[in-house]
Parts: structure tokens; sequence; C-alpha cells
């Protein structure tokens, strides 16, 4: 989770791409340079191993979008295949997606 969270910070589309799992992975993915988009951190919440391949991720990501701060809860699932976890998807928290006020 940490690795996908730096390549949205660093707009790495090809790294999150190749860490997505085939049966869910987008054909592509655009990460406009200018955007306006400014990660400000993540707070992993809660991690779950259901078993040996399939593990849970409950995080908190706050990001700026025109001096605006914002934040996604989410709880994202991955599975191991050869070794390597990837992300199959995630379930938004129902009304997390939120502007925060007074954000720096």
């Amino acid at each position: 989770m940490r690795s996908r969270y730096s390549a949205y910070v660093l707009k790495l589309a090809d790294y999150l791409l190749a860490s997505w799992h085939p049966s869910t992975r987008p054909a592509s993915m655009d990460l406009a340079e200018d955007d306006g988009t400014k990660w400000l951190g993540l707070e992993i919440k809660r991690c779950a191993q259901q078993d040996e391949n399939h593990a849970s991720v409950e995080f908190v990501a706050r990001y700026r979008i025109a001096g605006r701060g914002h934040r996604l809860h989410e709880t994202s699932r991955f599975v191991r295949e050869d070794g390597r976890w990837f992300y199959i998807d995630g379930d938004i928290n129902p009304g997390t997606i939120t502007e925060e006020k007074n954000t720096p």
C-alpha cells in the first residue's frame, strides 16, 4: 500500500498498473502532471491477512486540490501470486471522501 501511495505522489502510472491485478487493472491511467493534487500523507489504519495469499489494508490518504484539503478512507484488497502482492480493488468508506476545513 505504501508503495502504491508513493507511486501516486510521484505520478508513476506504469508502477501502479504493474502492481494492479490483471483481472481488475484499467487499460491505462492518466496522472496529469499539473492536475493540482498535492498529496499530504498516508495513515495505515489496519492490515489484515485473511490467508497466505489474501490481505486487506485500511488507510486514509490526505491530499489537497486548489488549496482545499481532502481525505480518502478506503479498505483495499490484495492478492499474492508468485510471491508478489497485487492490488485487486477497494471499498471507499461511505462519507469519507471529504473536504477538510482549515487545511494548511
